[in-house]
């Protein structure tokens, strides 16, 4: 099973993309997860840049969306919105068929965001038919560094909270897949 995980933020030293590290580090081996944490390289969308003009570097992010057979989403929340970079993603894969029915669920690294987590939703249940709202976790890392969160993130306590999700996501994207054979 195929995971893309996808990083709302462009900060270095992201509490979001530290979370989705650690849940690579954590995913059991018959998840391959990947982490994309590169919004920042992707520009602005533009319909005029699509087919024959679409850059290169949103051909390689395309495909590794198309590649994937589930999206795992972490985002900070910025002035009650959604991060600007983060739309800029969506708006590239929603002007494709790869994200139509693409299985995604929401991850959170933080205790507060929760309007930016209304709009996402949104967002993400019009774009996907396979956005899963009620597979959710959440787990607040305001204040702490990267390494602190790794390190966090690997004890049980953590890893009890983790591994279910994960194997949750896997299982409606099993069911997913088996609905179309």
């Amino acid at each position: 099973m195929k995971i893309l995980a996808i990083s709302g933020s462009t900060r270095e030293a992201s509490t979001n993309t530290a979370l989705l590290r650690a849940m690579k580090d954590i995913a059991p081996s018959s998840i391959e997860f990947s982490v994309f944490d590169q919004i920042n390289t992707l520009p602005i969308f533009s319909p005029d840049d699509e087919g024959e003009k679409t850059p290169a570097v949103v051909v390689e992010f395309i495909k590794s969306v198309s590649a994937s057979d589930g999206i795992i989403i972490s985002s900070p929340e910025y002035i009650r919105c959604i991060p600007g970079g983060l739309k800029n993603v969506i708006d590239w894969m929603v002007s494709r068929t790869e994200i139509i029915d693409k299985p995604i669920v929401l991850v959170h690294a933080s205790s507060r965001g929760d309007d930016m987590l209304v709009s996402l939703r949104r967002v993400l249940s019009t774009v996907s038919s396979n956005f899963f709202e009620d597979l959710f976790l959440r787990i607040s890392l305001l204040s702490k560094s990267p390494e602190q969160i790794i390190e966090m993130l690997q004890t049980e306590q953590y890893k009890s909270q983790i591994t279910p999700f994960l194997l949750s996501f896997v299982s409606e994207i099993q069911k997913y897949q088996d609905q179309l054979e």
